[in-house]
């Protein structure tokens, strides 16, 4: 994830704005820890997301209908992408992992998808909904150092607040961009 000092997470619609090389880098290194990446449909269409660099590595679109995403581009055509959706939800042409009703299961997903690592790439709806079910582990945060301003929210963006304490286990800086990972504290 990454924010501004202000707490933005976007500039014009997307997160690129707030970014660097070295970011960009450390998300790179991410990814190739993951089995799968997990990311909410509104990034994807924000973020115009393609398939993956690294060969083998899927990406898991949760979505609650599928509105607005584009299961021709080149994320789903490949093979890479796959939708994580509800029971209720249309019938899709591509790979998809069903589980709630009204609103994605993540739990009953991510059991489904097995003993595999995942990373998550946002956004504040679906990072909300770890959130609300206890299911974020770690978080690795870039501080940019620009001011926003603006209407966009924050990294979480949940139905109630929570107070999950989180451990630094590691920080760096370069050029003014402070990258942060914490460990969760049960």
């Amino acid at each position: 994830m990454v924010t501004s000092l202000d707490g933005g997470v976007a500039v014009e619609g997307r997160s690129g704005g707030l970014s660097c090389p070295s970011d960009t880098a450390t998300l790179a290194a991410l990814r190739n820890q993951a089995d799968v990446v997990l990311v909410g449909a509104g990034t994807v269409r924000a973020e115009k997301y393609g398939p993956p660099r690294r060969p083998n590595l899927r990406i898991g679109v949760v979505t609650r209908r599928g509105d607005g995403l584009d299961l021709r581009s080149p994320l789903f055509a490949g093979g890479a992408g796959f939708l994580v959706t509800t029971t209720e939800a249309p019938d899709y042409p591509v790979a998809t992992v069903r589980c709630g009703t009204e609103t994605v299961d993540l739990p009953g997903a991510l059991d489904q998808l097995g003993p595999i690592r995942i990373h998550v790439e946002g956004g504040p709806q679906l990072n909300g909904a770890l959130l609300d079910a206890g299911l974020i582990d770690e978080l690795n945060l870039t501080i940019s150092p620009h001011l926003t301003g603006g209407p966009e929210g924050r990294i979480v963006a949940s139905r109630t607040e929570h107070l999950q304490r989180m451990r630094l286990v590691h920080l760096a800086e370069e050029n003014g961009f402070v990258f942060c990972r914490y460990q969760r504290l049960d």
